[in-house]
């Protein structure tokens, strides 16, 4: 009768572990429409600096196209999206003032050395093992609230990625895939023009 109660015990124990290690993983994940927003992240910042980025993972689950068109957060003054390019011998960072098409069945990364989104104006530094609110505005699906993750000021995808494994391979970044960047951000450049999808 012990041994039954305690291998209950046990086993309950287990499922609890269980379901609570899912929820953690599913937590940062959001869900607007047909849209799944996966891994949102950002680096740590130095405490003066003006701006940040924020990376994400979108997957379009439905029959028609959106588009990501900005976003808001309450620790900068305006949320830009942009793209990184090689013009000749340097990259070079663009905004793209028409957002990011998210085609139907695709799924789009701003990560790194390509799309991303630039928090500009940041009114404190963000630090690592943070939290930063961000509601992105899509076309079609409208806004979702999420945080983002701030992770190490060098990192190259979110701790609980392992952003390597899926060799890009699954990843639609458009006409031109971006090389990373080398842990910053290229020369500004403006009036740059979306790549078509």
């Amino acid at each position: 009768m012990e041994t039954s109660m305690s291998l209950r015990i046990t086993l309950a124990a287990a499922a609890a572990l269980t379901l609570g290690l899912l929820s953690a993983a599913s937590a940062h994940d959001y869900k607007v429409g047909d849209l799944t927003i996966a891994h949102p992240w950002s680096r740590a910042t130095p405490p003066n600096a003006a701006v940040g980025g924020g990376y994400l993972v979108i997957e379009n689950h439905g029959a028609s196209d959106d588009r990501l068109l900005g976003g808001a957060t309450p620790i900068a003054g305006e949320v830009q999206i942009h793209t990184m390019e090689m013009e000749g011998d340097v990259m070079k960072m663009r905004r793209l003032e028409d957002g990011v098409a998210v085609p139907a069945g695709a799924t789009v990364a701003l990560e790194p050395g390509a799309y991303h989104l630039m928090l500009m104006n940041l009114t404190e530094p963000l630090t690592e093992g943070s939290r930063v609110p961000l509601t992105l505005r899509f076309e079609k699906a409208g806004p979702v609230e999420m945080e983002l993750a701030v992770e190490g000021i060098g990192a190259r995808a979110p701790a609980a990625m392992d952003h390597g494994a899926h060799g890009g391979a699954a990843m639609s970044h458009g006409a031109g895939d971006m090389p990373a960047d080398a842990g910053g951000h290229g020369a500004m450049g403006d009036g740059a023009e979306p790549h078509q999808h």
